[in-house]
């Protein structure tokens, strides 16, 4: 249960991911012109820079998405931590517990019935 997350975060953690990978392929790319590689180093510069931007550009699109999906999802509190959470889905984790959330009653491992019994 340590590296589950629920759904926006997922989403965050690939926007954060794709947008250090735009920045390293950007600084390898760098290189050619550093070490002054001539015409080579210029185009393989090149080549790098249009490839990091991409992928920062990708990284753009999957935070907008993650923002989109956060403000339609369900909030409601954690009954484990007490916080405030969104749901993505039938089923997703608390953000901040990582306790595993439903909406669906048929999903649940634990029945309203035997709440209420006990």
């Amino acid at each position: 249960m340590l590296l589950k997350s629920s759904k926006v975060n997922e989403f965050r953690l690939w926007g954060l991911l794709l947008t250090m990978i735009g920045m390293l392929i950007m600084i390898v790319g760098l290189a050619g012109i550093v070490f002054n590689w001539g015409t080579f180093g210029r185009i393989l510069a090149a080549i790098f820079l249009v490839l990091g931007m991409i992928s920062i550009m990708g990284s753009m699109a999957v935070y907008f998405w993650a923002g989109m999906l956060s403000t339609s999802a369900v909030s409601l509190e954690c009954p484990e931590c007490g916080r405030m959470t969104k749901i993505l889905g039938k089923t997703d984790r608390c953000m901040f517990c990582k306790t595993i959330l439903t909406l669906d009653p048929s999903a649940a491992t634990t029945k309203p019935e035997e709440l209420e019994q006990s």
